[in-house]
């Protein structure tokens, strides 16, 4: 029997005792949050699949793992699928499966692994479910590892651009505005803008792993482990700020009643609602309030990251010359683990954002394809080579995504074309102008108009928003065909990324990060908006089709590559220069 068969066993044993016939377990720990200290990475450990989205259902003769469309691939290799089914949580949503296979059965859930948002359709689908008082899992789980507890540090003002006081001093007015006692934080990444500390807790994200309440008259409650923060820490919190271990949450929760406390649907774990209200406490459903403020980046941010972007740049291009010389000598960790290298030549960088996506041919076409050494490949003569990647600084977060043609010889037509689309739809979204209020999803279509003629398109959104020294992937606004309520505003940080994939032969990504900003047209009374283009490196004039370029596209290509050789040329060495020199020439100039 396999250990995913074994593991399954156990955990079904386990609820048969707590009196329950099935399981849902999110991919995600206490804070909601992408990325996961290992002790929480429960669905990796019961069901093999590594991705940072996707959810699992066991009921007692069916268990299913459920991701989006860019993990399918990875999905379908790391799963047993002897013991799971593997299922598009889009095309088979886990709320359906359980009522077409266990519509009468109790099924149970951990209430603080779950936002009440996101447990509704399982209730609109009219299933029993049962809030659990311990996860299953962790029965289970007998080498957990132990909870993370590296140091809670100060965030200067000097990158953060606001101090602490001043951030609180907002909040509390909002909450004394709308008549609310308190907020409810749970999300690592909002406190941490909130009290200007970071911190190791997890990977990829400086986080420390907490969770705070911020009152209506600007102290705050933060539960954290005591042993995280030193006493300059404290000196750095200040007076207003109280500190209490995660162990006195629920205590200080039901402290709150009988007022008004505010509590995200959405980012928080439905545990916090059912015990301020089992306190008699009144829970007024509404957004975080340091989302947006944390996403519109004041002016330091945005300085902050123009300078992240420039040693990120340099580094990458200094790799880009690597590869050139070395593609077909290389293998996918080599050359992530190069990248990194270049990075860290910089004493300013503090680790990767996220694991490299490094896929050379048919990997290309898994959409987060993470290299590990067992899937490794070579870089093979005249292939696509696929590098999406981000660093971490101290004063801003970066991520981009370049596709690389091999060589020695020429890409074939087909790749062309695509790439050539992917590009074009790239630069149609980094023009645009659009008016102040609209949403990303109603410029998502400029980014795949080139592919749509083409017949092809992508499974993923085209942006995200990017954290100021915080998480890579970070809301409220998104460029994608879903809608979000939230628009564009300027300070916003977000992600261009389109892409094509063929499974088994490649994949095709171009991603830069922009910076919306105010724009000079735009008639009287009327704002416009647009980007400021962050990232600073080229992309492979090889794989570009110029005849299937139109004119203004191939004006802004050739301004960008002019601005990125000016800014990253003098940075580097006489022979990554000349190579530069070279990738940023005007299109038609051979």
């Amino acid at each position: 029997m396999s250990q995913a068969s074994n593991r399954l066993d156990a955990l079904r044993a386990t609820l048969k005792q707590m009196g329950v016939d099935g399981f849902i377990l999110p991919r995600g720990d206490e804070h909601l949050g992408e990325y996961v200290a290992p002790c929480a990475e429960r669905l990796a450990w019961l069901t093999g699949f590594t991705g940072s989205a996707g959810m699992a259902a066991v009921l007692p003769d069916h268990a299913a793992v459920f991701s989006d469309g860019r993990y399918i691939t990875q999905m379908d290799q790391q799963v047993d699928a002897a013991a799971w089914e593997r299922l598009h949580l889009r095309e088979t949503p886990p709320p359906t499966w359980l009522a077409t296979h266990g519509a009468t059965m109790r099924i149970g859930y951990d209430p603080r692994l779950i936002s009440e948002s996101a447990l509704r359709p399982f209730v609109d689908a009219g299933l029993d479910l049962h809030a659990l008082p311990a996860n299953p899992v962790d029965r289970i789980w007998t080498d957990r590892p132990a909870p993370p507890c590296t140091p809670c540090v100060p965030q200067p003002v000097q990158w953060a651009g606001q101090d602490s006081h001043a951030k609180r001093a907002h909040i509390a007015e909002d909450l004394r505005n709308a008549g609310e006692a308190a907020v409810v934080l749970s999300d690592p990444a909002s406190i941490a803008w909130l009290l200007n500390i970071r911190g190791q807790d997890v990977p990829y994200t400086p986080l420390s792993l907490c969770f705070a309440i911020v009152h209506d008259n600007a102290r705050v409650t933060l539960l954290i482990a005591p042993d995280k923060v030193s006493g300059e820490t404290r000196d750095w919190l200040g007076q207003d700020t109280t500190i209490q271990p995660p162990e006195a949450l629920e205590d200080a929760l039901r402290a709150l009643a009988p007022a008004r406390v505010r509590v995200d649907p959405a980012s928080n774990a439905l545990w916090f609602i059912q015990i301020l209200e089992d306190a008699g406490a009144t829970v007024i459903r509404k957004g975080d309030p340091c989302l947006l403020p944390k996403a519109i980046k004041n002016p330091t941010e945005q300085e902050g990251s123009r300078r992240a972007h420039l040693l990120d740049g340099v580094a990458i291009c200094r790799f880009l010359h690597w590869l050139d010389e070395n593609a077909t000598r290389t293998a996918e960790l080599e050359a992530a683990t190069r990248l990194d290298q270049f990075r860290a030549a910089s004493p300013d960088y503090r680790g990767e954002s996220f694991p490299a996506i490094s896929g050379a041919g048919p990997n290309g076409a898994i959409i987060h394809y993470r290299v590990i050494p067992e899937t490794d490949r070579a870089l093979q003569p005249d292939e696509v080579y696929l590098i999406d990647s981000g660093g971490q600084y101290p004063f801003g977060t970066t991520d981009i995504t370049r596709t690389i043609w091999t060589g020695p010889g020429q890409p074939g037509d087909d790749v062309r074309d695509a790439f050539t689309r992917v590009l074009r739809g790239h630069i149609a979204l980094a023009r645009a102008r659009f008016p102040e209020g609209v949403t990303g999803h109603a410029l998502d279509a400029l980014a795949r108009h080139a592919l749509w003629e083409g017949g092809l398109n992508y499974d993923h959104g085209t942006g995200h928003g990017i954290g100021s020294y915080l998480s890579v992937h970070e809301g409220p606004a998104t460029i994608s065909p879903v809608f979000r309520p939230v628009p564009l505003m300027p300070g916003m940080i977000l992600s261009n990324e389109p892409g094509y994939y063929r499974p088994g032969a490649f994949g095709i990504r171009l991603e830069n990060l922009h910076l919306v900003q105010p724009s000079t047209i735009g008639e009287a009374g009327r704002q416009f908006l647009e980007f400021e283009v962050l990232t600073l490196a080229p992309f492979d004039r090889r794989l570009i089709d110029p005849a299937r370029m139109e004119a203004g596209e191939t004006a802004w290509l050739d301004s960008y590559h002019a601005r990125v050789f000016e800014r990253i040329a003098p940075h580097l060495d006489t022979p990554a220069r000349i190579w530069l020199r070279a990738a940023c020439a005007p299109l038609h100039a051979g």
